[in-house]
């Protein structure tokens, strides 16, 4: 058989994308309808943060380029990264998932002693001229482990509420970390993507009634606890009754998208762009894209967001499929973060959900960001490839 698919692509050395099947027929062995909407979706980022940019590069550097040079400077480091992680076997992914998570509440607690503080939170650490959110890092190094954790106790998830309630305190210690910062946003994807998680592992569903009832009571208490998370619900309810002060960001990512219309007004013809709206280049550049792309625009990234988030619930799938329980939860996991992430950044800059401090993932200008979710990709990529690898071989054994 072709010396049995060049000898399985050379023992899984990732160096060819597609291997001879039968005569000149060739066999894939990656995913490029996610590797495609991937590329596609960094490219738009990197357009959309270059046109976004310009203003407050001018006014903070004199250099309309500033970020687009460093969102460059990301991209090429997220693609660099993504060639080693490529090789990487998820076995190694699975044998120090709990290493990552200590590490990652290691960052978390440097974060809280000497992390920088910008807009009243400390969510940084400075490299030198980089900066680095050990939030992002979290939440892949989170996944990882309940990945693994269900690979060995999904039988106890299954009929034990202490088997349930294990990951759920490990999420909590994180989330009690981030909202030091403080950072609700990130606190919330780690919550929603970890019960959906339990979820898809079989878990009853009381026992998710009870952590859900709890949780939505413990954010209540935080938002009335913090008069500026307080302020964002009341803005959010009906912006206009302060369009000046609490609902001003709301109200200008409104008015975007109103200027947008179905064409929108031409990519660089934002006037929302000009120090209008605030942040424009990271939790708000969605809309500056309605406002520039349109409708039109704005249903073609949707698009592409929930393609890359389908094709990781079936890779997800397949692999628990071939019994690769781990890579099938993790990619699971990697699905339903991106989407919930997507979903709540579109959610705040339309004025359906409260304000959160979440990037658009791939879009958004954020060094973190970017390599965490570049990464994740990257691993769905790999599953995918030593999933297809299993199927050639349980072909080739019959």
């Amino acid at each position: 058989m072709n010396l049995f698919w060049l000898r399985l692509w050379r023992r899984e050395g990732v160096k060819n994308w597609s291997v001879r099947l039968r005569g000149d027929a060739y066999h894939k062995m990656y995913d490029s309808t996610l590797l495609w909407l991937t590329f596609g979706l960094a490219i738009i980022g990197f357009v959309m943060v270059t046109s976004v940019s310009m203003p407050i590069g001018q006014r903070l550097a004199d250099d309309p380029f500033l970020f687009a040079k460093r969102d460059a400077l990301y991209l090429s480091l997220a693609f660099s990264l993504s060639m080693v992680t490529l090789r990487i076997p998820m076995q190694f992914w699975q044998r120090y998932s709990s290493v990552l998570l200590l590490l990652s509440m290691l960052m978390l607690l440097i974060v809280l002693a000497v992390g920088n503080s910008v807009n009243g939170a400390s969510r940084w650490i400075a490299l030198g001229p980089f900066r680095m959110q050990p939030a992002e890092f979290s939440k892949l190094s989170l996944f990882c482990y309940l990945a693994s954790y269900l690979v060995r106790k999904v039988e106890e998830v299954r009929n034990n509420f202490w088997g349930f309630c294990k990951p759920m305190g490990v999420m909590v210690v994180l989330a009690l970390l981030l909202l030091a910062q403080p950072d609700l946003g990130a606190m919330v994807v780690l919550f929603v993507t970890t019960l959906a998680i339990l979820f898809l592992a079989g878990a009853k569903m009381q026992q998710f009634l009870a952590i859900i009832g709890s949780g939505v009571f413990s954010v209540i208490l935080l938002i009335i606890a913090e008069p500026y998370r307080m302020r964002r619900i009341t803005s959010f309810w009906n912006p206009w009754t302060d369009q000046f002060g609490s609902g001003y960001q709301l109200t200008q990512s409104l008015m975007a998208f109103g200027r947008g219309k179905l064409w929108g007004q031409g990519l660089g013809n934002s006037v929302q762009k000009l120090e209008y709206l605030p942040e424009a280049h990271t939790d708000f550049i969605f809309s500056i894209l309605g406002e520039e792309l349109g409708y039109i625009g704005v249903v073609l990234i949707l698009l592409m967001v929930f393609f890359i988030a389908l094709r990781a619930m079936l890779i997800g799938r397949r692999a628990l499929a071939n019994d690769q329980q781990f890579s099938g939860f993790l990619a699971c996991s990697i699905g339903v973060w991106f989407s919930f992430q997507a979903l709540v950044n579109v959610g705040a800059t339309a004025g359906l959900l409260p304000t959160k401090g979440l990037t658009l993932p791939l879009i958004s200008y954020g060094g973190s960001s970017l390599l965490i979710i570049s990464t994740a990709i990257v691993l769905l990529l790999r599953i995918d490839y030593e999933t297809r690898l299993a199927m050639a071989q349980a072909f080739a054994k019959r």
